[in-house]
């Protein structure tokens, strides 16, 4: 078989955004559902949210060493270091001590976040709340007790240096007073040199600013709650909703079994999509072209005219019209396509060989004035009838010879037939699907083409088998028409027309045609003569089945 990789050429990637967005909106319902689902989860959220305030203070930090002591600023304040001071019990405790609620030290620092902005010594101290004062209270609280903290404990390291340095400069007053004693002068000058310079040095830590720092922004009241508001939630919930949904609809796309779009038929299929029809038939009538108007009247013409035009069509040849399975209506469309090709002036036969209940010559209208005592029409072959297709004209019907519900093969019958079949005129086969019965497969090598009926439910695998069984039984697919109800269930790819009826348009992806069989599209193609199928081929055949 070809390779449906000639089907692209039409098929270029505007296209198939368009083709992957309509398949997204055949779930609307799906989508639909997640944005509802979106917006009250964002109503809810918005509704049972309690309203929070942050209040922010800035504390400036200091160092807690004198420069004097050759310490460079940028090394002397370690912020990690102070914001977990700043996070630490004791500090919270003492916040609450001055907030006189004691006893609500750790629920207190659960509402406190403390930062620091990048290459600065500040430290932002930010704290959530029910109410706006309290928020403010609070954080301006936790920024005192932060710098009363480090205040004290700024002053415990002075008090242990000086400490250190008062034990000397005790020592080396004992040791003064013992070299005075002994009347030396000179011992007694350095000692004396020495500790003077301890006691500059404890004056100069005594005169230090033991001060933590200095608070440059204290809180104040918020004017409005912190965090996304309401409309803020609503419009989170409702794009979540819709990512959501889309998701979802996506999943279900790549899972579904079905043929969504005309591409995917093509490509299942390995053969154009000649027609789409759009919708159902007026009252379930079978018989539209001729008789009744309309879009799907007007789609049975125009498959036609692809067919005759099409280097494969049925002026003076045969046509086999056949479903894969139960998604499809392939009588009305053999019906309507007979009607139609007799509307351009072609002697159509068309063949029922759908073993059905009742038989398509019960349900068509026969022709009145010239029919036998048998029911049959005075004017055609035996066993044969006339069609009245009001407006159209005129085309003869083989009832099928079998029996309704008979299980016998038709592939005789039908061989017979096919091969007296005029040159001048149509024949059009219609049988059982494919997948329940052996009867297309039969009638495939004896036609000049295959025409497959898809439906709303018709699967990619189904397409796939249908190719594989024509294909090895020696038939060859023109093509596939779709019988979609575009209101209900819209097909992806309906609404973009189909290409203009072509001879290399119309049979690309079903294989190159003879070179006798492109020319001449002006008058109108012939379909390749039924062929004649030797005893061997008739042999393979029926024991295939």
């Amino acid at each position: 078989m070809p390779s449906p990789a000639h089907l692209d050429d039409r098929y270029d990637e505007p296209d198939q955004l368009r083709d992957q967005v309509r398949q997204l909106l055949t779930y609307r319902a799906t989508i639909t559902l997640a944005i509802a689902v979106g917006l009250l989860g964002g109503l809810l959220l918005a509704l049972l949210r309690p309203d929070g305030y942050s209040a922010t203070s800035d504390v400036l930090v200091r160092s807690r060493m004198d420069p004097a002591f050759g310490v460079s600023n940028d090394n002397q304040v370690l912020l990690g270091t102070e914001r977990q001071m700043a996070l630490s019990p004791a500090v919270a405790a003492r916040a609450a001590g001055a907030l006189g609620e004691p006893s609500r030290a750790g629920a207190l620092s659960a509402g406190l976040r403390v930062t620091s902005p990048p290459n600065t010594q500040i430290l932002r101290l930010e704290y959530t709340a029910p109410t706006a004062q309290w928020a403010a209270r609070v954080s301006n609280a936790f920024a005192e007790a932060y710098l009363a903290d480090r205040q004290e404990r700024t002053q415990a390291l002075v008090a242990r240096m000086t400490s250190g340095l008062e034990e000397q400069t005790t020592e080396l007053s004992e040791r003064i007073a013992a070299k005075q004693r002994e009347k030396n002068a000179a011992a007694t000058a350095a000692l004396q040199g020495q500790n003077e310079e301890l006691q500059k040095r404890i004056s100069d830590i005594r005169a230090f600013d033991t001060t933590g720092g200095d608070i440059i922004r204290r809180a104040e009241p918020p004017t409005r709650p912190s965090g996304p508001g309401p409309a803020a939630l609503i419009g989170l919930g409702l794009l979540g909703g819709l990512l959501l949904g889309i998701a979802i609809a996506w999943l279900r796309s790549v899972l579904e079994p079905r043929a969504r779009s005309v591409g995917e038929v093509q490509g299942a299929l390995g053969a154009p999509v000649l027609g789409i029809l759009p919708g159902p038939g007026k009252d379930g009538e079978l018989l539209e072209v001729g008789r009744s108007g309309g879009d799907r009247a007007e789609a049975y013409r125009t498959l036609a005219f692809r067919l005759r035009h099409a280097g494969g069509g049925t002026a003076g040849g045969s046509l086999l019209v056949v479903a894969p399975g139960r998604g499809g209506d392939a009588e009305a469309v053999a019906v309507n396509l007979a009607a139609a090709l007799a509307e351009a002036g072609d002697d159509v036969l068309l063949m029922d060989a759908t073993a059905g209940t009742p038989g398509l010559s019960a349900r068509l209208p026969l022709a009145d004035g010239d029919l036998d005592d048998t029911g049959a029409s005075s004017g055609a072959a035996e066993g044969r009838v006339v069609v009245d297709a009001g407006a159209a004209g005129r085309f003869t019907l083989l009832p099928d010879a079998r029996g309704t519900g008979d299980d016998a093969p038709a592939s005789a019958p039908l061989t017979d037939t096919l091969a007296s079949a005029g040159s001048g005129g149509a024949a059009l086969v219609v049988t059982r699907p494919v997948l329940e019965s052996a009867d297309a497969l039969a009638v495939a090598p004896r036609v000049g083409g295959v025409l497959v009926v898809g439906g709303d439910r018709t699967r990619r695998d189904e397409l796939k088998r249908v190719r594989e069984l024509i294909g090895c039984s020696g038939g060859r697919i023109l093509g596939a028409v779709l019988d979609i109800d575009t209101h209900r269930s819209p097909f992806l790819g309906a609404s973009r027309p189909l290409p203009a009826a072509t001879p290399t348009a119309a049979v690309r992806g079903a294989g190159e045609l003879p070179a006798q069989q492109t020319e001449g599209t002006e008058q109108g193609e012939k379909l390749p003569q039924p062929q004649k199928s030797s005893p061997v081929q008739d042999d393979t055949v029926t024991a295939s089945r």
